[in-house]
């Protein structure tokens, strides 16, 4: 035989070899969580993860997964989805064994470094969150109120100079925009200390939201397929993906803002002011790491609040009964001189019943975060009971979060669940009602990573809802086609127009 034959058939043996180990590392992987089902071709690859979030609308395809085959499903070849609102506590509890998984490496903003979300180190992890929670809970930003009153101030005073419609002129407001302007120019204030002036500009400063909009679709595939979270650790490989801090507009120039502000904070003459990042600063936060914390608080902090704005503005208005109620009491509460201030302080929204249950009812029915936030099962693997059936869950196996299938859980919400009713949360007894508000409590995280700008969440829409009803009337343009909603692990939304007037002072 020839030295080319001879060759040949020694690769050929090699291909056959390599097509053998192939075909039974798919069939090991396949057999290490054959009792869980999913879609056709799940236990094969991650096809069908990267189809979901393509077709952008991720919070459908997941919960029919759990709807079709159990609160525990397939969806990848290591990957499971869970509706279980009891396997999400134990995941995430305290002194769970459960990690993070891959897909957190996804929402790494700058190539190579990490934030308090991105990390999937857990002792790192730990000790970051204690450095940031300070500064998160308002501990240490005596400002933090008043700095999220000024931006209602502004979004109030926008509206009557722009945007009220009279008998004589017709003047249309994207309240889906709008409301964004006011979540950046919050968070970039208690981020940075300087606001973007999205509001007072009226305008996407730098272009950030525009930009956001066209990346997300990469982040969250990102998040999702493994190959590419591990490719994106590689720093070099990063810098021609990610933005850069050059960029004129987008979220290139938010870093570039970003290094900019946090820098003032440093040097032989720094600037002092006591607000987040000296807090931040004042824990133990490199420069470096100050940029990094900055910009996911932006990111995640803006595009949450936002939805939960839309997304409650559009059932309030959608639902007279409800928009009426909840108006008859901040009536009520401004006559009673509950809220004498230009804008209601938190420490009085928060006795006000039915507008906690509207905001409660608000995020359940359309929770702002759909993504997986995977965890990761122990090396040993763990044994659970899940209605009543006990199930092992193979250690290193990555588990999902079905976001829309928990908060929609008939078990739990009724079998209403699908309607938008703030009633549920007074009506219900005593053990429904704290199996309700701690199932709602997922839509934070829960355990040890429950978002740390929950308090400060919380705080802007206690008040922006008061206010908004306090001050207008609002009502949809167009009823058959009241705004454009994408998902693809967060909400992606536009053109919610609405007409506003101006109210009567009460």
């Amino acid at each position: 035989m020839s030295q080319l034959g001879a060759f040949n058939v020694q690769y050929w043996h090699l291909a056959v070899i390599a097509l053998v180990a192939y075909v039974v590392r798919l069939y090991r992987q396949y057999h290490r969580l054959k009792d869980f089902k999913g879609p056709r071709g799940t236990g094969f690859s991650s096809l069908w993860m990267i189809t979901a979030v393509k077709r952008q609308k991720t919070n459908l395809a997941y919960a029919s997964v759990n709807e079709r085959f159990g609160p525990v499903s397939r969806i990848g070849p290591n990957d499971l989805i869970t509706s279980s609102p009891e396997l999400l506590w134990r995941m995430n509890g305290v002194r769970s064994n459960y990690t993070k998984g891959a897909w957190y490496l996804g929402s790494r903003i700058q190539p190579g470094r990490d934030n308090v979300f991105s990390g999937i180190d857990e002792e790192h992890h730990t000790k970051r969150r204690a450095q940031l929670a300070s500064g998160y809970s308002g501990k240490d930003n005596p400002g933090l109120e008043g700095d999220i009153d000024t931006q209602i101030q502004n979004w109030i005073h926008l509206i009557k100079t722009k945007y009220i419609t009279t008998p004589k002129s017709f003047r249309p407001m994207d309240l889906a925009r709008k409301a964004q302007y006011f979540t950046l120019d919050v968070i970039t204030q208690v981020a940075f200390g300087e606001a973007f002036g999205d509001l007072v500009n009226d305008e996407d400063m730098y272009k950030y939201i525009e930009s956001t909009e066209e990346m997300l679709e990469i982040i969250i595939l990102a998040a999702a397929v493994p190959v590419l979270n591990y490719m994106f650790t590689i720093q070099w490989l990063g810098n021609l993906v990610f933005p850069s801090d050059k960029d004129g507009t987008g979220i290139g120039k938010l870093i570039g803002i970003a290094k900019e502000l946090v820098g003032k904070r440093f040097g032989t003459k720094p600037f002092y002011k006591q607000d987040m990042i000296e807090s931040f600063k004042r824990h133990g936060l490199t420069q470096d790491e100050l940029v990094s914390e900055s910009l996911i608080q932006v990111l995640a902090g803006s595009d949450t609040s936002a939805t939960t704005i839309r997304a409650t503005m559009l059932y309030l208005i959608s639902h007279p009964r409800v928009y009426r109620k909840l108006q008859a009491e901040i009536d009520a509460a401004v006559k009673g001189g509950k809220a004498s201030s230009p804008v209601i302080k938190a420490s009085e929204a928060v006795e006000l019943p039915y507008l906690q249950a509207v905001i409660k009812e608000g995020m359940r029915i359309w929770p702002a975060v759909t993504g997986l936030l995977t965890k990761v099962v122990p090396p040993e693997g763990d044994t659970v009971v899940i209605d009543g059936k006990q199930m092992y869950l193979p250690g290193g196996t990555n588990i999902g979060y079905c976001a829309w299938g928990i908060h929609h859980n008939k078990d739990v919400f009724g079998d209403d669940a699908h309607i938008f009713r703030p009633e549920r949360w007074l009506e219900a007894g005593e053990e429904n009602l704290a199996r309700m508000m701690k199932t709602a409590e997922l839509i934070w995280g829960w355990g040890k990573y429950q978002c740390l700008g929950k308090s400060v969440a919380t705080m802007e829409l206690n008040k922006i809802f008061f206010e908004l009803l306090r001050n207008f009337d609002f009502c949809l343009v167009d009823p058959t086609n009241p705004w454009k909603s994408a998902n693809v692990g967060l909400w992606m939304q536009s053109e919610l127009w609405v007409e506003v007037t101006e109210r009567s002072a009460t």
